[in-house]
């Protein structure tokens, strides 16, 4: 029973993550719009809709760092020797709420209409969760040390 419960946690982990990443993936990218568009009534409904996006986000994200935490304390995964891998991947973790804070932030900065980037400094911002996915998904799956 506890080895299903374990799926189950675990299933619901990846699901949360997934669902926290695609949020992480179009949040800046709807900046980037929100940076070339300078027309008024276009500049209200997309930060509308990076409000909503966020206060999902923010559960999705509150979700996944629960049940990592879970999996992590109470199943005891990346707990035994030879997993300095986990260490990191908590680390690249605590970036990527960092990140996601910073995206809170730019979305403040553009309801008082302070943002001074360009669309083109949020596509390349667009791209730092891609590389934080796939350095985690790469320590996770390889656990390489």
């Amino acid at each position: 029973m506890e080895m299903l419960s374990y799926q189950y946690v675990k299933v619901i982990h990846i699901i949360l993550i997934t669902s926290w990443f695609a949020g992480l993936f179009y949040l800046p990218r709807i900046f980037v719009n929100l940076a070339m568009d300078k027309n008024p009534a276009v500049q209200e409904r997309l930060i509308a809709m990076c409000q909503k996006l966020y206060r999902f986000m923010n559960i999705l994200m509150i979700g996944a760092l629960i049940f990592g935490l879970i999996l992590w304390l109470y199943f005891g995964v990346g707990k035994s020797p030879g997993t300095a891998w986990m260490h990191v991947k908590l680390l690249l973790v605590v970036f990527l709420i960092g990140y996601h804070h910073m995206c809170g932030a730019m979305i403040k900065k553009f309801i008082k209409g302070t943002n001074t980037k360009s669309h083109v400094w949020f596509r390349w911002f667009n791209e730092v969760p891609v590389l934080l996915l796939t350095l985690i998904v790469l320590l996770v799956v390889l656990k390489p040390f």
